[in-house]
């Protein structure tokens, strides 16, 4: 708590030095201006102005100055923490989280929670920016979210699927909207053996949404440690859609998970960053486009992205805000939504691309 408090304070500091000198140095060049048009000459030791019938000498003006600077910066310093302590306090109040409440006061980093701390990740310039604009967010009636630009809809409706749908009517998908599917070819597993293994919906799945004209990518979830492993998931993967109509990208599902027994949770952001690539490059040079799945946290701390600038990128992010400053292809904003077709919950996205 206390080292959150100094940081606040360090910021409230600079923002009001930066502001404070601003209004000293509107108000020197305005007192100097008044002078000059009193008196044609200047000398140190001649009378610089007369402000309401009282006369100024150049060191007095000097210490006016100065006491000006020392009061503004006071009083803005006050001002200033006062605005931002109430603006934390009312996001509090509402009901945001920590971390929401305090990403706007902090507009040129990415704040994100990772391994129980805070992170405040410079945004890299340097890098592809989103263009997206929140005013161009539509949030409909049944939670599904649509971008909007100059009154039309440009972004397209999908899902991404897995065994845990179960059994899918993809002609009625088809029917609600739905436009391309995402869906899991298959998992590495946890622990020491981390075995491979082929979803048991994926071959139903893919065969239902071609069928319905519903445009097909897949996922793999990776749990990849070292790059043999990495390349042998790329291959599992190119076996099994060879014969298959595949039209959006292949993707390698690159989470932190909750389990003990997490294998990649172990990684550095080096080797996570060296077992991302071999996989993304093999399924490059096999003629698919690669695309790498994943969240905030992982794209602004355990990996580095800056690796996979030339990478489509499907984003995790459960909040209808645009937060995430870097440029992503596709947007996954719900787990819990509802589809016809499907019985219970199902990941809902938007794509702002097709392939």
């Amino acid at each position: 708590m206390q080292k959150k408090k100094e940081i606040l304070f360090y910021i409230f500091t600079i923002i009001s030095c930066v502001f404070a000198m601003t209004v000293v140095v509107i108000s020197a060049i305005l007192v100097y201006d008044k002078l000059q048009s009193k008196e044609k000459k200047e000398t140190d030791k001649e009378v610089l102005a007369q402000v309401e019938g009282i006369t100024y000498s150049k060191e007095e003006v000097d210490l006016m100055l100065a006491d000006a600077i020392a009061t503004t910066e006071k009083s803005t310093r006050e001002k200033t923490s006062d605005d931002i302590l109430g603006q934390l306090q009312a996001s509090l109040e509402g009901g945001t989280t920590v971390v929401e409440s305090l990403r706007p006061l902090y507009k040129d980093h990415i704040v994100v929670v990772s391994n129980g701390k805070f992170h405040f990740v410079p945004i890299n310039e340097d890098l592809r920016m989103s263009t997206l604009v929140q005013e161009n967010l539509q949030v409909l009636e049944n939670g599904e979210i649509q971008y909007v630009e100059d009154g039309k809809v440009v972004s397209h409706k999908g899902i991404d699927v897995s065994r845990y749908q179960g059994d899918i009517d993809w002609k009625q998908v088809k029917e609600s909207g739905v436009e391309f599917a995402i869906i899991r070819l298959g998992i590495r597993g946890y622990g020491a053996e981390g075995k491979l293994s082929i979803d048991e919906k994926f071959l139903d799945n893919v065969k239902g949404a071609n069928a319905a004209g519903v445009k097909v990518g897949v996922y793999f979830f990776t749990q990849a440690i070292t790059e043999e492993e990495a390349l042998e998931e790329a291959n599992l993967v190119l076996e099994n859609i060879k014969d298959l109509k595949v039209d959006y990208p292949i993707v390698l599902d690159v989470e932190k998970t909750s389990a003990k027994d997490g294998r990649m949770n172990q990684l550095s952001v080096e080797e996570r960053t060296k077992v991302v690539h071999v996989f993304i490059d093999r399924i490059k040079e096999s003629g698919y486009t690669p695309m790498i799945y994943s969240n905030m946290e992982m794209w602004s701390v355990l990996l580095n992205m800056d690796e996979f600038e030339d990478v489509d990128k499907w984003y995790a992010y459960y909040t209808p805000t645009i937060y995430f400053p870097y440029q992503y292809a596709i947007w996954q904003y719900s787990d819990k939504g509802r589809v016809p077709g499907i019985e219970g919950d199902v990941d809902l996205n938007i794509s702002f691309k097709e392939w």
